[in-house]
């Protein structure tokens, strides 16, 4: 009961000001997106670059930790994809959307925002390894299945475009790819610089959180209620209890085994609507499934904290 208390209750209630500040018509859903813009593409660019050119890599990149997370939300994505197409009866493209929804964990505004409280800043190195790969690697796999489906293998060319284009248009990905250039280069940064970033670093996970909050009040809950339940499954019980047996298999230490086991815990992203929304397939299934998956992880990393070392 602790840990609920201490470190979930305090980021879900940020969550929970910002939701019900939009829902009372406190704060605009127009003030939303535009703070939601200033966190998504300026502050946590800046964290994430700021933490990935101050990195040790070599301890940091280890295979082991990669490995327990991405087979869990690889098999995650063929787990979704695969209920939604013949369980469900869904077509490919709606099946893939479905799929991406299970593999895309919020890995940045809630993974970091709860491994931080639970274990301290010390304990995210781990955490940043799995992001830096998380946008690339998912929208590889999305995006690639995606236009498979819905156009074979004669569009390989355009399919790779695609791919590229999702990736390198992210801001998210673009503070990372910076930040792993300051970091092998060597580069010094002038104090004034680093001094600015880290301002705007400070800003990054309390104003996410309470602008996800906000966004959320959009994503109403209703119909195709089966297959939010469904993903809600796969992506808190199943997609971590595979990185949580796959971890033990390979012996990871301690840290990194509770990264890759929390992270893995998070519930759907914004990022697998706006996946839906670019296909125009599965929009409502995504939307629900962020908001309920959000209110569900409340208690479903609150458990997973119980069984982490």
């Amino acid at each position: 009961m602790q840990a609920l208390l201490d470190v979930i209750l305090p980021v879900f209630l940020v969550i929970g000001f910002g939701y019900f500040s939009v829902m009372r018509g406190w704060f605009s859903e127009s003030g939303v997106d535009g703070l939601m813009r200033f966190t998504q593409n300026f502050a946590i660019p800046c964290l994430l670059f700021r933490a990935i050119s101050t990195l040790d890599l070599g301890a940091t990149f280890n295979f082991p930790l990669l490995i327990a997370f991405y087979s869990g939300a690889t098999i995650g994505f063929i787990a979704g994809t695969c209920g939604a197409r013949f369980i469900f009866k869904r077509s490919w493209p709606d099946a893939i959307a479905i799929g991406f929804i299970c593999l895309f964990s919020n890995s940045v505004l809630l993974g970091l925002a709860i491994t931080e409280r639970a274990f301290g800043e010390g304990a995210l190195p781990g955490n940043y390894a799995i992001i830096a790969l998380h946008a690339p690697y998912c929208y590889m796999l999305g995006v690639t299945a995606m236009e498979i489906a819905k156009s074979g293998d004669a569009g390989a060319r355009d399919t790779a475009k695609l791919v590229l284009r999702a990736m390198f248009r992210n801001a998210l990905v673009i503070g990372i790819a910076l930040g792993f250039v300051v970091n092998m280069s060597g580069l010094p940064l002038p104090n004034v610089l680093t001094d600015a970033i880290d301002m705007m670093i400070r800003a990054a996970i309390p104003a996410a959180l309470f602008g996800l909050g906000g966004v959320l009040v959009r994503y109403r809950p209703e119909g195709d209620l089966r297959i939010i339940f469904m993903v809600c499954a796969i992506s808190l019980i199943l997609h971590p209890a595979i990185t949580f047996a796959a971890a033990s298999l390979m012996d990871l230490d301690k840290a990194a085994f509770r990264s890759a086991t929390l992270t893995a815990t998070m519930a759907p992203g914004i990022n697998t609507f706006l996946f839906a929304n670019m296909y125009g397939t599965a929009r409502r299934v995504a939307a629900s499934s962020v908001l309920i998956g959000t209110a569900l992880s409340v208690i479903s990393v609150w458990l997973w904290l119980f069984v982490l070392p």
